[in-house]
């Protein structure tokens, strides 16, 4: 049989490589494209592993361009061939890379499926490794492609099951069982251990091997994704073996579920099967933290919908310094919405962050103190973008929320402290006045009870004990002086009564007027 010439596809832009991709029954022409990059660091790590025989690069990329691809290769994998990728106006750079090895290149407004396959055919032909086994024959598309094109959903008008894919699925139905792993912290070599220990447990139902057949699917994200073909009495069987792989890769920081996705009888649904009911039910795992398996007939009853989240109502409650209100209300919108697992995952993180925003921008408006907000907010854009659970992501709210209550309590407190600084600053000017909350209250434009309980809870001590201990300090002063006389005195600092005045001032200093005069003067 002619062995297949390797491609490896290297460009920033997904849809250019989608499109290459499935530009034409590749396998047919004698090529297979074994991987892709987006840009050339990514792709000499795959060089090791897939050992192309041809590499299509683009030349202008991230972290590492076609120029510095090409040299590298060259320097360490000389049998390999390169063709370029390029725009009109990257001629000039085209040029600099046939120095380093290019063996020809393409400008991308002018590819098409038959000149890019006459100057692959043409490297293909002058490479001595593809000579003895004849590359460029005929071949039909091997399942893995077939099951690639499916996936990416490409129409497969002409897919029948016979011949291979006859032999590749044999059972009447198929389902997907997946495990998402993106954001979790976890290695490309990690990723392979766990499927490897996947397989492993469905290696062990070796009573049922001749029941049903798995193939691993490429996917473009860091998901585990197998596709199973197998009799329908073995169906109800899937979820147990699902559960026992769920507790042998279990890893509780990566707080990730092994989904089971609804049964399929027919393969070309298989895009509309992963994308509508596996990567559905990996969305609502975000809010089943816990389960370390979901199954697509498994799940409660969704919520009854809830209203949506009325900003009007919490704006206006902003405006009006009804914070409580504003927060309460919140605080139970978040607990249905948090319960509604049919939200879309994107959906819920971005109410929060928009949430969030306009709470700095309201506060900030109000002139309340937000730079601590403002210095935060996008660690908390940050941490909830990163957050694989809506109980996590809810969590960093609240926590927003407790800043935010923090920023208003400062100001609360500020504009009570400067309020008790001008009481303090009235007392000090009039304690020789008939000083009394009643008209101290006429005064400020404060009912006198409402003063007296706000002043008790401003300062260490009453209203009363603090005018007496004003007054008091104040003839303290006045005796030591030694001019003036007690009765004087007592007049002098709000006392019209000479004896009630000698009382309090005993009670205060623990001495009668005269003797803490005669003590003062020694």
């Amino acid at each position: 049989m002619s062995i297949y010439c390797r491609l490896l596809i290297v460009d920033d832009e997904a849809l250019i490589r989608n499109g290459i991709k499935h530009y034409m029954n590749w396998e047919q022409e004698g090529f297979q494209i074994v991987g892709e990059a987006s840009n050339g660091k990514e792709a000499l790590a795959l060089i090791e592993e897939l050992q192309p025989h041809i590499v299509l690069t683009d030349l202008v990329m991230p972290v590492m361009d076609g120029e510095e691809l090409t040299r590298r290769i060259k320097l360490h994998h000389p049998e390999i061939e390169v063709i370029v990728l390029s725009s009109f106006g990257d001629f000039d750079y085209v040029r600099s890379t046939f120095q380093s090895g290019v063996r020809d290149y393409i400008l991308k407004p002018k590819l098409d499926t038959g000149q890019l396959l006459d100057v692959l055919k043409t490297v293909a032909d002058k490479m001595p490794s593809l000579q003895a086994g004849g590359g460029g024959g005929k071949h039909g598309p091997s399942v893995k492609t077939v099951l690639e094109k499916l996936l990416a959903g490409f129409e497969q008008g002409d897919l029948h099951m016979g011949g291979e894919l006859a032999q590749a699925f044999p059972h009447r139905m198929f389902c997907l069982l997946g495990l998402d792993l993106r954001g979790r912290p976890v290695t490309k070599q990690e990723i392979g251990d766990i499927r490897q220990r996947m397989e492993d447990e469905l290696g062990k139902q070796a009573l049922y091997a001749h029941q049903f057949v798995y193939h691993s699917l490429k996917t473009d994200a860091a998901m585990i994704v197998v596709l199973f073909n197998l009799d329908y009495p073995i169906l109800s069987l899937l979820p147990f073996w699902a559960r026992t792989m769920a507790d042998a890769v279990a890893r509780p920081e990566l707080e990730a579920a092994i989904i089971v996705s609804e049964p399929f009888s027919e393969l070309p649904r298989l895009a509309t099967v992963y994308k509508k009911s596996l990567l559905r039910l990996m969305d609502y795992a975000f809010y089943f933290p816990r389960k370390k398996l979901l199954v697509y007939n498994e799940l409660p009853e969704p919520p009854q919908a809830q209203e949506p989240f009325n900003l009007n109502r919490f704006t206006e409650a902003f405006k009006r310094e009804r914070f409580d209100a504003a927060f309460d209300y919140l605080r139970e919108y978040m607990v249905s919405y948090t319960n509604d697992y049919t939200t879309d995952v994107f959906a819920f993180k971005s109410f929060l962050n928009n949430l969030m925003f306009n709470v700095t921008v309201l506060l900030g408006n109000m002139g309340y103190a937000v730079a601590p907000l403002e210095s935060k907010k996008y660690d908390y854009f940050k941490a909830i973008e990163e957050s694989r659970s809506a109980a996590a992501a809810a969590g960093l709210l609240e926590a927003f929320v407790a800043e935010a209550k923090q920023c208003i309590a400062d100001k609360t407190e500020q504009a009570g402290n400067a309020n008790m600084k001008r009481l303090l600053d009235y007392i000090h000017a009039h304690y020789a006045e008939p000083l009394n909350l009643t008209e101290m209250a006429k005064h400020f434009h404060f009912n006198p009870s409402y003063l007296s309980s706000y002043f008790s809870s401003h300062h260490n001590e009453g209203f009363v004990d603090y005018v007496h201990r004003v007054r008091l300090e104040k003839a303290e002063e006045l005796l030591r002086a030694g001019e003036a006389s007690i009765s004087e005195i007592s007049g002098m600092v709000g006392y019209s009564d000479h004896s009630y005045f000698c009382k309090v001032f005993k009670k205060h200093t623990g001495l009668s007027p005269s003797r803490y005069r005669q003590q003062s003067m020694r």
